[in-house]
């Protein structure tokens, strides 16, 4: 059973992927349009302000994941049950603390944006703060559940659930937009999906999985054991979000709402872009960890490692090239005039990003040996460095210099330090990965040289010319890439599914 909600977990996650898309082309550029670059801007801004906050999970919703996951195997349920109440306990404090900093943004909203912002605009900042606080409030103590359910393995549910607000939340905000609401509107929105979706879950482990809390008893020892692997979690979460806030905030200081919203563009790429990896790594923390706890080779763990990121180098690879070749064309039609900055943006982090997606079940394998220490460390120090040169470059060049101090930290970072320690320090065969890698990239290289030097010289501006460009290099792509780049074993994961539909149908 645990196999089939793996590959079923995994195909819906491409199903909300796809879901994710189709929703970004039809309904993001409605709503920008419906809002305004500035009203847009402004809010997200407040998202990413109040991201902020989201660091004082510390790490714990990980902790959960592995730590149910492994008292599943070893069989220890009653100490399963006293952990759920003791993270419930930890994680109401924390709701406590993360509405009072909340509260402290809303009453300095004026002395943050004001230089750069008229005052209906901070107005309206200081609003979406006091939902969102009580978004974040509302959210960790809940999320406990959503935890708790991914390490059950029970990856179905979750994903039916996100397709459901993934498909509701736009339908009812493009509803509210044509009656004229604005990026207040948007920020009410989400809270109460959010607020639906969560209890949602506590339904499901409650009726369904039937978990057990039991509380008043906290068991020191391994509330210590459990903050050490949760803080250098916590410690990768601050990087997290310096990499990915910290410019949105920067521009909102110094450089106003249009700015903002811009890089925010950019920012959604970004995201869109990680989506199409993590949904294969996102289900392999329970399996990693078991293999783990039954004490797995090396070799097994390599395995995994470079099978998992040959797959996702597929498709991470032909994301990249195509919007390398289409990107400033997409915006364009897609975003509408004064968001061309977002094309250089979006590769300045799709690049240096392409190494740590395909190489995410490293983080995995991290987690479930409890040695997260070294990456935290390292990615804490690196991002705050180019926090410092991120003020310079949004202060001298705007969002392009902010982009540029991420993708020089993400460089450093997650590409060089990290594949020497995966190297040396896990004993992983980055050597054999980076062959395999290279010898799948000739392909794509190929074929976006190629792609760059056509669309040079064809008007992608036209919606057909655009949709005929794409077509015909995915045409291109697809059978190159299936006879040079894939090996059997990655043919069989598209084929046999195939012929099994075939045979139903036929």
């Amino acid at each position: 059973m645990a196999i089939n909600q793996l590959k079923a977990g995994a195909a819906l996650s491409y199903v909300i992927i796809g879901l994710n898309s189709v929703v970004g082309l039809v309904y993001t550029p409605f709503m920008l349009r419906r809002l305004g670059q500035s009203e847009y801007g402004l809010y997200a801004l407040a998202a990413s302000v109040i991201a902020y906050l989201t660091v004082l999970d510390l790490g714990f919703g990980n902790a959960v994941v592995r730590y149910t996951a492994k008292f599943r195997a070893e069989g220890r349920v009653r100490e399963q049950e006293e952990m759920f109440g003791m993270f419930l306990v930890l994680y109401g404090v924390i709701s406590v603390v993360a509405f009072a900093l909340g509260m402290v943004l809303y009453l300095n909203v004026d002395g943050l944006f004001s230089r750069s912002m008229t005052a209906a605009e901070v107005d309206k900042v200081r609003v979406m703060l006091m939902l969102l606080s009580f978004n974040l409030a509302f959210t960790f103590p809940m999320s406990i559940w959503g935890s708790i359910i991914t390490a059950y393995e029970n990856f179905v549910f979750q994903r039916v659930v996100s397709i459901a607000r993934i498909v509701l939340n736009p339908l009812v905000m493009m509803v509210l937009l044509l009656y004229g609401y604005k990026a207040v509107a948007m920020v009410v929105v989400t809270t109460l999906f959010n607020v639906a979706t969560l209890t949602v879950n506590w339904w499901y482990c409650r009726r369904r999985l039937h978990v057990r809390v039991r509380l008043g008893r906290f068991n020191g020892k391994f509330l210590r054991e459990v903050t050490v692997y949760s803080f250098w979690i916590f410690l990768n979460a601050i990087m997290d979000r310096i990499y990915w806030s910290t410019g949105q905030f920067v521009l909102g200081v110094f450089r106003g709402a249009a700015t903002v919203a811009v890089y925010a563009v950019a920012i959604q790429l970004q995201q869109m872009y990680m989506m199409f990896s993590t949904a294969i790594s996102g289900v392999f923390l329970p399996k990693v960890t078991a293999m783990v706890a039954r004490h797995g080779s090396d070799r097994e763990l390599s395995d995994l490692f470079i099978r998992t990121g040959r797959v996702q180098y597929i498709v991470m690879a032909y994301i990249l090239c195509a919007f390398a070749v289409f990107g400033d064309a997409f915006i364009r039609l897609w975003a509408g005039p004064g968001y061309g900055d977002a094309y250089v943006m979006a590769l300045l982090f799709f690049v240096p990003l392409t190494v740590p997606l395909i190489q995410n079940v490293g983080i995995n394998i991290l987690m479930a040996r409890g040695e997260m220490k070294f990456r935290s460390v390292v990615y804490v120090v690196i991002a705050v460095l180019s926090l410092g040169l991120s003020v310079y470059g949004a202060k001298r060049y705007g969002g392009i210099g902010c982009a540029v101090a991420t993708s020089l930290a993400l460089t450093a970072g997650q590409i060089v330090v990290m594949n020497v320690y995966y190297k040396r320090r896990q004993r992983l065969d980055i050597g054999r990965f980076w062959r395999e890698i290279g010898r799948m990239s000739v392909v794509p290289a190929v074929l976006c040289a190629a792609g760059l030097y056509v669309s040079g010289r064809v008007d992608l501006d036209r919606p057909l010319w655009f949709v005929l460009g794409v077509a015909a290099f995915t045409l291109v792509y697809a059978p190159a890439c299936w006879r040079f780049s894939m090996n059997a074993s990655e043919r069989a994961l598209v084929s046999v599914p195939l012929g099994r539909i075939r045979k139903k149908f036929l």
